[in-house]
This record gives C-alpha cells, sequence and structure tokens, in this order.
C-alpha cells in the first residue's frame, strides 16, 4: 500500500499544506463500489434466502447511484474530470442477492464467523489498497453496503494527507463507535429487563463475541489506531445517543455502553443527535465551522433517512430525518469547501439493493435518487 506521497513533504519530513493545496483543481473525482452485504440478523438472511431476481432490479448499489447521477454528470464524464471504476469483487455469498448455489452459506454461523474473525476488516484494507493504488491522489467517491469500509477509504486518505490534516464527517443514525461486547452486554440486559425486548436471552450469538472490526464499531477502532484524532471527528445525526435515565442505570453492562459515547465526547468528538438536526439545524454549520484541517472526508449512511425519507436500507430500527432536512444537513457541508479545505473523498453506504429503488404503497422508494443529490452537492456543488 502506498504511504504518505513524498512529494507533499517539507524537507523535515512533515507533511507540506501549502503543496497539498497544488493542483487541486486538477484532481479527478474517481466512483468506485463495494457491494459487500454480511448483515447476520435473521430478516436479512431471510430475505437473501427468497429473494427472486427481478430484470430492472440493482445488484450493486454503485449501479443503482450512478443510473440516477450520471445524466447530470456526463459532461464531467466526457471531459475526462471523472471516471468510473467499477466495484471491488467479493464472494457471490457475501452480496445483497446470493446465487441459489450459495444457499447452503446463508447462515447465521457463516455470517458471525466472518464478522468475529474481522472479515469487514479484510475487506475495508482491499478497500484502502485500491484506493492507494488506483485513486490517489485524485477524490474517490465510494457507493457501498457495510459501513465498516469507510475505515479502509478513509486510512488511505489520512497516510496520503496526514491525519493532523484530515477531518472525518459522518451523517448517520448510528455512531458505529461501539464495541462488540459493550453492544452485546446492553443487548443482554434488554432481553433481561425489558418485557417487549425483541431479544432472547437464550441467543448463543449474544455471548462471547470478540470485539472484531464492524460496521457498529469501526470509528472505535479508527480512533483507537489513532488514524483519526476524536476532535477531528464530527458524528452528525445519531438516533442512539444514550438518554440521560440510562446514565442512571448501574449495571455494568449499560455503564460499559454509555461510558463508549461519554467518552467520544470527552475525547472531543463532535456529535449532533438526530433531535437536534431536527429543532436546532443551524447548530450543524456553527459546530462544522471549528474544522480546521486542510481536507476533510466525508461518509454518509443512508440510514439517515429509513423509514421516512426513504426505506432502501439494511438498518431501519429508528426513524431518520425527511428529505428537507438531509438537504440541509448536505448544504451544510457543502459550504465547508472553500479555498482551504477541501474534498478529500466520500462515500455513501448501508443502501439495501432488494429495497432500494422499490415500489410501495406510498410509491417508489427514493434511495437511489437521494443518495445521487447528496453526492452532487457534497462532491460537485451542484
Amino acid at each position: 500500500m502506498n504511504k504518505i506521497n513524498k512529494n507533499n513533504l517539507t524537507s523535515d519530513g512533515i507533511v507540506d499544506r501549502k503543496r497539498l493545496m497544488e493542483n487541486i483543481s486538477d484532481k479527478k473525482i474517481l466512483f468506485f463500489g463495494c457491494p459487500m452485504d454480511c448483515d447476520e440478523k435473521y430478516d436479512s438472511l431471510q430475505e437473501k434466502l427468497h429473494m427472486v431476481h427481478g430484470p430492472d432490479e440493482f445488484d450493486d448499489p454503485l449501479d443503482g447511484v450512478l443510473d440516477c447521477l450520471v445524466p447530470d454528470l456526463q459532461l464531467d464524464l466526457d471531459m475526462d474530470k471523472t471516471q468510473i471504476l467499477g466495484s471491488l469483487p467479493i464472494p457471490s455469498w457475501l452480496g445483497p442477492r446470493p446465487g441459489f448455489k450459495d444457499r447452503s452459506s446463508i447462515t447465521t454461523e457463516n455470517f458471525i464467523s466472518f464478522i468475529d474473525n474481522n472479515g469487514c476488516k479484510k475487506m475495508a484494507e482491499l478497500a484502502d489498497q485500491f484506493v492507494s493504488d488506483q485513486i490517489l491522489p485524485n477524490i474517490p467517491c465510494m457507493v457501498g453496503i457495510d459501513h465498516s469500509l469507510t475505515g479502509g477509504v478513509y486510512s488511505a486518505l489520512a497516510r496520503q494527507y496526514g491525519k493532523e490534516n484530515l477531518s472525518l464527517i459522518i451523517v448517520d443514525s448510528h455512531t458505529d463507535a461501539v464495541p462488540m461486547s459493550a453492544l452485546a452486554g446492553a443487548i443482554q440486559y434488554d432481553a433481561e429487563v425489558n418485557p417487549s425486548s425483541v431479544h432472547d436471552t437464550n441467543d448463543p450469538f449474544l455471548y462471547n463475541r470478540p470485539d472484531s472490526y464492524n460496521a457498529s464499531s469501526f470509528v472505535d477502532n479508527l480512533i483507537t489506531e489513532k488514524l483519526v484524532d476524536p476532535k477531528n471527528l464530527y458524528i452528525i445525526g445519531v438516533s442512539d445517543f444514550p438518554e440521560k435515565k440510562s446514565l442512571r442505570v448501574k449495571d455494568k453492562r449499560i455503564k460499559n455502553y454509555t461510558n463508549v459515547y461519554m467518552n467520544l465526547k470527552r475525547r472531543g468528538a463532535t456529535i449532533i443527535t438526530k433531535k437536534e438536526c431536527k429543532l436546532n439545524p443551524q447548530k450543524i454549520s456553527g459546530l462544522l465551522k471549528k474544522i480546521s484541517t486542510s481536507h476533510v472526508y466525508v461518509s454518509i449512511d443512508m440510514d439517515i433517512g429509513a423509514n421516512n425519507a426513504l426505506e432502501g436500507v439494511r438498518f431501519r430500527n429508528w426513524k431518520g430525518l425527511d428529505q428537507s432536512k438531509i438537504y440541509k444537513i448536505a448544504d451544510a457541508i457543502s459550504k465547508l469547501f472553500t479555498d482551504s479545505i477541501h474534498l478529500a473523498g466520500m462515500d455513501i453506504c448501508e443502501i439495501d439493493p432488494r429495497r432500494a429503488g422499490s415500489i410501495g404503497p406510498l410509491g417508489k422508494d427514493l434511495t437511489y435518487e437521494i443518495a445521487a443529490k447528496l453526492i452532487k452537492k457534497i462532491a460537485f456543488n451542484r
């Protein structure tokens, strides 16, 4: 894998911000995807086992987003300012619509084994290598499914620009910084004390899980590995931030869970809840003004609009924001980019191709259209 570009270093070996700024207008935006879907939940596995292919359905969310985006970007494509590189290869059984021959592999045990043995980390490392070898020094734009892939793209950019010069903005209903042990403990507690819990205390997969790198924990991993300074981390739109009453629970499992969030804030991370996005949207622009790094990476988990603006996402356990509020967040982010702060890269993740673009009681799902518009706003300022 590539290391920091030596052309961007001073004689003392320090990243030179001035050199990083040079020729910024000459950079292309390069699209790629990765349709890895290792969701181990029962509903997801059942969908995979019974999914029937339709003639106009997309197996890869990159294709669905580009179908909405390319007509608006045709001039950029023609002028070679934008390129489409395709998607990283994955085993069929890890895709959103596995083939019939893979049915025997679609089991809870197989997916949990993949996650617990750091399969997500290995795929993120492949994304890291792809960005390093095939995209840099240009701007990557990834469209994927599992959000853990973000860590790989971000890591490549942190080496390119220097982590001290790179901020990370994540728009997400989930904080994605919870180690498996803390998450499993909180679920165990809920199963024990909540009469309406959807969890089962006899579920063997709630116990003795290792703290692997996955979609729920990749942000914690980036901090632990010192790839991102919490002071340069901005997480916008979260619904899972603990309520005040949970902070009073004395059970050790809940303490471990809530401490994850408290420690993030104590270390300087900026967390803006969904409630704050709805009641005080101008707060987003105010807090983003703190950013002083030369480059910013933007990651959008499309569940930010789940059960409201859209339905085509994997995790729908929280009701997200409506279209207008999602676009306001994107507008606030796009205003960051000036002569001194530049977009290093971005991604759109957690799209579920089995649901995205489907026709329901309320009409056609708009996941792909909204994702395309977010890319236009942030990457192309349109």
